[in-house]
């Protein structure tokens, strides 16, 4: 309930204070200032049990005098190394929403603000957490037009929306840590639910993450890492974390600014600790940034058939050489499965969501395809997924499940979900049912008549590594057989209604004193 309540209280301040504004804008600064009185918080409950030994409040403290300035170095210098970043008292969230609202009244508070959200940053500087932190709240521009056409309409959008927040008690003490962070992962899921083709760049269904989350983590307790080459909103790298006890380092990697940015938040947002999480901002493909590391778990939402390079330069890249082929220019699906084969630990699991066409494409792809499968035997499963569970295409999607530690006589595994799900009002929806047999179908895979099939290599052979569903589970309904009798009662029917038809227009036609027409002819 507290949960519930939670999301709700957020969410209806970010549709009752965004006024004309779009969700995709106003997303940057509701996230961004509830992430700001997240790191406030942190920073007071810190501060004040560093300081308790000397039974002094942190709020308390005199920032002007020579005792205050000592007090504040020494619990700068525990809070960079624990919590990676400092605040003042006068920069707490509380204390400039006060200020802002002083006795009811809007005061200027933007320049202030700004100040605050930049200090922040700079408090970072030369320590372990400055990547982290190397501008978090740049989408968060307080002199753009999108928040009013004045300073002082600007100013009171803002200062509207610290005083709501600031009535939020997150109860961070009190409260299980991922409390807050769910509910900040609510809000990005409602924000992509609004923000049609532009969602699918930051957040995946949490349905989908579920199951690749599940996929990843099948037969262990505990992952050493968990890497998304496509991170978006990092919900899927932190969705593999609730199926495991723990994961000692999260891994990522984000082209999109805004969306590196809201990665860094929610990875914080929800208690990861700032040494624990590496994610990069740079494009995956064409600049790799952990190309030393393997690991255990790898789980991806690629853009769909996106554009890249495809230079001929990458035929000396690791990641692609074997293949002796490159992803197609225009569809690079194959090349962040080939990017993601490379990361894979040989111990490791990674599923991957991407179009059906990957399943059947020729050229290039078909190349990539089998020697995928009849060189390395890394294909583990193959599971097909309803048409128009994500956020901006209707496309039916597929996940391909890899493994590195798979044996020779390893059969592959094909599910048929594609019927299971709820039809909502935009977009179709798995359940938990859906999920739930996905995931034990996976796990023990039995073969189900018109669900699932395990194929041995010989057989996906056979069909020239074509890997479209249908060849290898049977979903064909016969239809009822109708008899003979049926149908000339049938068609007995409808010439009784004819004739009776052909009467009631005769009948018309004579009231009205027309010629009626001649029925039963050959025209």
């Amino acid at each position: 309930m507290a949960q519930q309540q939670l999301e709700q209280q957020l969410w209806n301040i970010a549709n009752t204070l965004r006024g004309k504004m779009g969700a995709d804008d106003f997303r940057d600064y509701i996230l961004g200032f509830i992430f700001y009185k997240y790191l406030s918080e942190k920073m007071h409950t810190y501060a004040d049990m560093v300081l308790e030994p000397n039974r002094i409040i942190y709020r308390d403290i005199n920032e002007t005098t020579v005792e205050g300035k000592q007090f504040l170095a020494a619990v700068k210098a525990e809070a960079l190394d624990t919590l990676g970043y400092f605040l003042k008292p006068s920069e707490l969230f509380d204390e400039m929403a006060r200020r802002g609202n002083s006795n009811g009244t809007n005061k200027f508070i933007l320049d202030d603000l700004a100040k605050v959200l930049n200090n922040i940053q700079l408090s970072t500087m030369g320590t372990a957490s400055e990547e982290d932190f190397d501008h978090l709240f740049e989408d968060l521009d307080l002199t753009s037009s999108k928040l009013g056409k004045t300073e002082s309409a600007k100013n009171e959008i803002i200062v509207k929306v610290l005083t709501h927040l600031n009535e939020i008690d997150f109860e961070l003490e009190n409260s299980e840590s991922d409390v807050l962070g769910d509910a900040y992962e609510y809000l990005i899921g409602q924000f992509a639910s609004g923000a049609g083709k532009k969602a699918g760049e930051f957040y995946t269904p949490q349905q989908v993450s579920k199951i690749l989350a599940k996929i990843v983590s099948t037969g262990k307790e505990r992952l050493k890492s968990v890497y998304d080459p496509t991170c978006g909103s990092g919900s899927l790298l932190l969705r593999v974390s609730k199926e495991v006890k723990e994961v000692s380092g999260f891994y990522g990697q984000e082209s999109n600014p805004t969306t590196y940015n809201l990665c860094r938040m929610n990875m914080i947002m929800h208690a990861v600790h700032y040494r624990k999480f590496d994610i990069k901002n740079e494009d995956t493909l064409e600049r790799p940034q952990h190309l030393d590391k393997r690991f255990e778990a790898i789980v991806a939402n690629p853009p769909f058939s996106a554009d890249w390079s495809a230079s001929p330069l990458f035929m000396t890249d690791d990641r692609f050489s074997p293949y002796g082929k490159l992803a197609p220019k225009t569809k690079a699906d194959f090349a962040f499965v080939q990017h993601m084969i490379y990361q894979l630990a040989d111990n490791g699991t990674m599923a991957i969501v991407l179009p059906h066409g990957v399943l059947f494409r020729g050229a290039a792809e078909g190349v990539i395809r089998k020697y995928l499968i009849e060189e390395n035997n890394y294909l583990d499963a193959v599971i097909g997924l309803p048409a128009n569970i994500f956020y901006g295409t209707s496309i039916p999607t597929v996940i391909l499940v890899f493994k590195k530690s798979r044996k020779p006589d390893d059969k592959v595994l094909f599910i048929d979900s594609s019927n299971d799900f709820e039809k909502a009002k935009n977009q179709n929806i798995l359940r938990d049912s859906d999920v739930d047999k996905i995931i034990q179908t996976y796990r023990e895979r039995p073969s189900i008549p018109k669900y699932s099939h395990l194929a041995a290599l010989q057989e996906i052979k056979d069909n020239d590594y074509n890997l479209n569903i249908p060849r290898y589970v049977d979903t064909f309904e016969e239809e009822e057989s109708i008899s003979l009798s049926h149908v000339v009662s049938e068609l007995k029917k409808i010439e009784d209604q004819i004739k009776e038809t052909d009467k009631s227009i005769i009948r018309q036609c004579t009231e009205l004193g027309i010629e009626p027409p001649v029925f039963g002819g050959k025209e």
